[in-house]
């Protein structure tokens, strides 16, 4: 397991193609606060060029872009402590992207199960799902970051990042820190309202931000067995308890256990029960980020500072980068 306690750079980015929900806080957003308060050199952006490849109207792209900004300042990500940024305006990030594609062997990237997964589907793949790896390669290359907070179903694109950093330091000299990808061991996927992982692309979130009504009927959708009330339940294969764990203290965890063996237990109760505690936990966070809708100009002050903090790490790097491999540097 990573020691957090020495100082690290991190890099994580999202994609804005939906609305913020439990899956990204509990298992993103939480650690990111948490890598804010010790001593490391964090920087957190939103992905919108990954974005395109699932996101194909602008409107919409450009209105979620602002709007997770904004959710990620809600939450608690401190700008003081951290660079907020949108990837687009880290422009140099695509030149790298480019520069790194020249050595990157096209068997690398055909193995990437999120381009094997859509082709076996045999959904069309386009050439930037392709290349995909390349750009968020090039995303956590350019601040020399040294850990990157991702999911078990990220950890690929990670070892692949670190195989093209050393194809280009086998080129032409060491110039990139090999990364490491950071999982949590107590970090656990996030179960939707099916069942399945929680994630924008099933449609089954349960929002962060969305009106106090529709959370409530998010909720109450979360699918359940056909147990009766006076039945025993366990709770380590319920996926409603494993919702509501989330928001419960070790005791309180042990309290609700109880309650699912002994029976006497209808799910409308535990329902009730993650709502109440989900209007307690973001509740700050709700009321700051409706504030933060009048306040655009605040938002965009932080992601101009974010970027300028991230090329000032970058740019002396993409220098070497163009010098290395032969491209004036103007």
């Amino acid at each position: 397991m990573t020691n957090t306690s020495q100082k690290m750079i991190i890099v994580s980015g999202i994609q804005p193609s939906g609305n913020l929900h439990l899956g990204n806080y509990f298992g993103a957003v939480q650690q990111f606060i948490q890598f804010t308060e010790g001593n490391h050199e964090c920087y957190y952006f939103l992905a919108n060029y990954h974005a395109l490849t699932s996101l194909r109207d602008g409107k919409r792209l450009l209105e979620l872009t602002r709007s997770t900004a904004a959710d990620y300042i809600a939450l608690g990500l401190d700008p003081e402590r951290c660079s907020i940024y949108l990837q687009s305006d880290m422009i140099e990030v695509c030149e790298l992207q480019w520069i790194l594609t020249t050595v990157t062997p096209m068997g690398l990237l055909e193995r990437c199960h999120a381009y094997k997964d859509k082709s076996q589907q045999g959904i069309p793949s386009d050439h930037g799902l392709f290349a995909y790896p390349v750009l968020m390669a090039a995303d956590i290359l350019i601040v020399s970051a040294n850990r990157v907070p991702v999911g078990q179903d990220q950890r690929q694109h990670v070892e692949v990042t670190r195989d093209i950093a050393q194809y280009f330091n086998n080129t032409y000299g060491d110039l990139f820190t090999i990364p490491e990808a950071y999982i949590p061991e107590n970090v656990a996927t996030v179960p939707g309202r099916d069942g399945r992982k929680m994630s924008k692309s099933y449609n089954n979130t349960i929002e962060l931000f969305a009106q106090e009504k529709e959370v409530r009927n998010q909720i109450y959708s979360i699918v359940t067995d056909s147990a009766t009330v006076a039945e025993s339940k366990d709770p380590d294969k319920s996926k409603l308890y494993a919702i509501l764990k989330l928001f419960c203290t070790s005791e309180e965890q042990a309290y609700w256990q109880d309650r699912f063996r002994s029976g006497g237990l209808g799910y409308g109760e535990v329902k009730k029960a993650i709502f109440e505690r989900f209007m307690e936990k973001f509740g700050p966070a709700r009321a700051r980020r409706k504030q933060l809708e009048s306040q655009p100009e605040f938002v965009d002050e932080i992601l101009k500072r974010g970027v300028e903090q991230a090329r000032k790490a970058g740019l002396p790097l993409v220098r070497k980068v163009r010098e290395a491999v032969g491209i004036p540097n103007n």
